[in-house]
């Protein structure tokens, strides 16, 4: 089973959810959406599969610096126009297993999708 996680370098969520990923000797490949950016297709697929609401992380820093015009009546297509400028509001991290999509970092959920459960 191929795992690719997608974030940035820095974010602590994805320095814990390599770090129990790489504890438990879970192969993967790590995607860095600064250096690599994200393609529209595989957005989509993700908002298909999981909803832009879910992918979007108004919290981040990058979201919160946005003109309040850019925030305001946010829909899919607004959002995934957002995302694909830039990414660093996608959050972190992104997994995907196999044909699934898992969002955040949560080890219990990681268990099952690494198949240790």
């Amino acid at each position: 089973m191929t795992i690719t996680m997608y974030g940035i370098t820095a974010c602590d969520t994805i320095k814990k959810a390599r770090v129990w990923l790489e504890s438990r000797d879970v192969a993967y490949r790590f995607h860095d959406y600064r250096a690599e950016g994200i393609e529209a297709a595989r957005l989509n697929g993700w908002v298909d599969k999981v909803g832009w609401e879910k992918l979007l992380n108004k919290g981040s820093a990058t979201f919160r610096e946005l003109p309040e015009k850019d925030k305001e009546a946010l829909d899919e297509k607004r959002a995934k126009k957002l995302m694909l400028a830039k990414p660093t509001m996608i959050k972190r991290p992104v997994l995907e297993v196999g044909d699934r999509v898992l969002v955040g970092f949560k080890p219990e959920i990681y268990e099952e999708a690494a198949g240790r459960k």
